[in-house]
C-alpha cells in the first residue's frame, strides 16, 4: 500500500531530466510576463511609441498563435526530445539576439522568434516530464503545474529585477538560464519516442468547423483582448518604476497561478463550468471596466491589475477544460485550434491599445476590454446546452469524453498549450 508520505516523497525524488525539463519550464513560462516590468523603459530609452513597443507581446504572441496549428504536426514526427531542443534553442538564440538589438524593431522582430520557440517547447515540455518522472501520471501533472505557476509568478518580479540594471537585462537573462537547461535537457533527457500515427497539418483547422469548439475558442479569443489589454499595456499608464512594476505583476502572477491550479477545479466541481465562467467573465469585465474610469488613479489600476489575477486565472483553467471536454476531435487537435484562435486576440489586444490611446484616450483601451469581455458571456452563453453536456461527460456530438481524473487532469496545466498531447500519449501507453 502507498501511503501519501510516500507519495508526496516521491515527487520530490525525481530524475535529473525531469528536474532539467520543469526549470526549462518556468523559464519558458515567465517569456509572458517577463518584459512587463521594462516596457516604459523600452519607450523612453528607444525613443519608441506604446504601440511599437506593445509589438513586443504582438509578434510573441501572433507567432505562437500560427505555430500553434504546426507543432502538434513537427513533434508527432520529431519525437518530444528533438521538438524540444529545437524549441529550446530557437528560445536562446533569440532572446539573446533581442537583447543585443539597438532598435524596437529589431527587438520585436526578434521577440517572434522567441515566440516560435516557445511554441515548440510547450507543444512537448509536459510529455517529457509524463515520460520521466517518477510518482505517476498524477505526479508529473503536480510538477507541471508547479513549474508553470512558479514561472507566471517569477517572470515579472525577474524582468523587473534584471531591468532595474538595464532593459537588456532580462532578455539576456533568458537566453543564460534557458543554455543551462538546453545543455541539462540534451545530457539528461532520454530519448523518446514518436507517436504511432503523425499529426495532420490541416487538421486544427478543420476542427473549427465544430460549433462548440469554434465558438468557445471565439469567446476566448474575445476575452484574451480584455487579459492582453491589461497585462500588455497597463504598465503605460500605472507610471511605476522598473522595479515597482515587477512587484504589482508579480503579485498578480501568484494569484493566476493560485487560482487556475487550487480554485478553478474546485469551483467547477461546486458551482459547473457554465455558471462559474459567466460569473468570472462579468467580475473580470467589471475589474476592466474600473480600469477605465479609473485610468488616471494609480491606486485603483494598481489594485485593479492584481485582482485580476483571480478571473484570469479561474477563467485560463475552465476555458481551456471547457474547449478539450465539448470537442470531439483528438485532444491535441483541440488544443491546437484553439491556441491559434486565442492567441490571434491576445496577440492584437496590447497593439491596439497603443493605437486607441493616441487617437481618443488612456481610458478607451480598457473600456473595450471590458466590451469585449462582456461580449465573451454572451458568445459563450450561446453553447449554453454543450458546456453543459460537457460536465456530464458528453461531448458535441454526443459521444462519451474522458471523465477520469488522471484524464483531465492535464487540462488544468495546459493554459498555454501542450498538455492534452502528453495526457493521450500517455494514456495510450498505459493500455498498451
Amino acid at each position: 500500500m502507498t501511503t501519501n508520505t510516500d507519495h508526496s516523497s516521491s515527487l520530490f525524488r525525481q530524475p535529473r531530466a525531469v528536474y532539467a525539463v520543469a526549470f526549462a519550464c518556468v523559464i519558458s513560462f515567465m517569456g509572458i510576463g517577463l518584459v512587463d516590468p521594462i516596457l516604459p523603459a523600452l519607450k523612453t530609452q528607444l525613443d519608441a511609441t506604446e504601440s511599437q513597443v506593445t509589438l513586443l507581446f504582438t509578434s510573441y504572441l501572433v507567432v505562437t498563435a500560427v505555430a500553434m496549428l504546426v507543432t502538434n504536426a513537427v513533434s508527432s514526427r520529431l519525437g518530444a526530445k528533438r521538438t524540444l531542443i529545437i524549441g529550446l534553442v530557437i528560445i536562446v538564440t533569440f532572446s539573446a539576439l533581442a537583447g543585443s538589438a539597438s532598435s524596437i524593431g529589431g527587438i520585436v522582430a526578434f521577440r517572434a522568434g522567441w515566440g516560435l520557440g516557445n511554441a515548440l517547447f510547450i507543444a512537448t515540455s509536459l510529455s517529457a516530464i509524463v515520460s520521466s518522472a517518477r510518482g505517476g501520471f498524477a505526479g508529473a501533472i503536480i510538477l507541471y503545474e508547479a513549474a508553470l505557476g512558479l514561472g507566471i509568478a517569477a517572470g515579472p518580479l525577474v524582468g523587473g529585477s534584471l531591468g532595474s540594471l538595464s532593459w537588456r537585462g532580462p532578455f539576456y537573462g533568458v537566453a543564460a538560464l534557458m543554455s543551462i537547461a538546453l545543455v541539462a535537457t540534451v545530457l539528461l533527457l532520454p530519448a523518446t519516442p514518436k507517436p504511432l500515427h503523425p499529426t495532420s497539418i490541416t487538421a486544427p483547422l478543420r476542427a473549427l468547423t465544430h460549433r462548440g469548439l469554434l465558438t468557445v475558442s471565439i469567446a476566448a479569443l474575445l476575452y484574451n483582448w480584455g487579459f492582453f489589454t491589461m497585462l500588455g499595456y497597463a504598465p503605460f499608464p500605472l507610471e511605476l518604476g522598473v522595479m515597482q512594476l515587477g512587484w504589482v505583476f508579480f503579485a498578480w502572477g501568484v494569484l493566476v497561478a493560485i487560482f487556475s491550479v487550487i480554485a478553478a477545479p474546485r469551483l467547477q466541481t461546486a458551482f459547473g463550468t457554465a455558471p462559474t465562467l459567466y460569473v468570472v467573465f462579468g467580475l473580470f469585465a467589471v475589474d476592466l471596466a474600473v480600469m477605465a474610469a479609473f485610468t488616471d488613479r494609480q491606486s485603483v489600476m494598481v489594485a485593479c491589475v492584481v485582482i485580476s489575477g483571480v478571473f484570469i486565472g479561474v477563467i485560463n483553467t475552465l476555458v481551456t477544460q471547457a474547449v478539450m471536454s465539448v470537442s470531439p476531435v483528438e485532444r491535441p487537435v483541440a488544443s491546437a485550434a484553439y491556441g491559434f484562435v486565442r492567441f490571434i486576440g491576445g496577440g492584437l489586444a496590447p497593439f491596439a491599445a497603443g493605437h486607441l490611446s493616441a487617437a481618443f484616450s488612456v481610458h478607451v483601451p480598457f473600456a473595450l476590454g471590458a466590451v469585449t469581455v462582456a461580449v465573451a458571456v454572451v458568445t459563450l452563453a450561446s453553447v449554453h446546452r454543450i458546456l453543459v453536456d460537457a460536465d456530464r461527460g458528453v461531448d458535441e456530438d454526443g459521444h462519451r469524453s474522458p471523465t477520469d481524473d488522471a484524464e483531465v487532469a492535464g487540462e488544468v496545466a495546459d493554459e498555454f498549450g501542450g498538455a492534452p498531447g502528453a495526457v493521450d500519449d500517455e494514456l495510450r501507453a498505459q493500455h498498451r
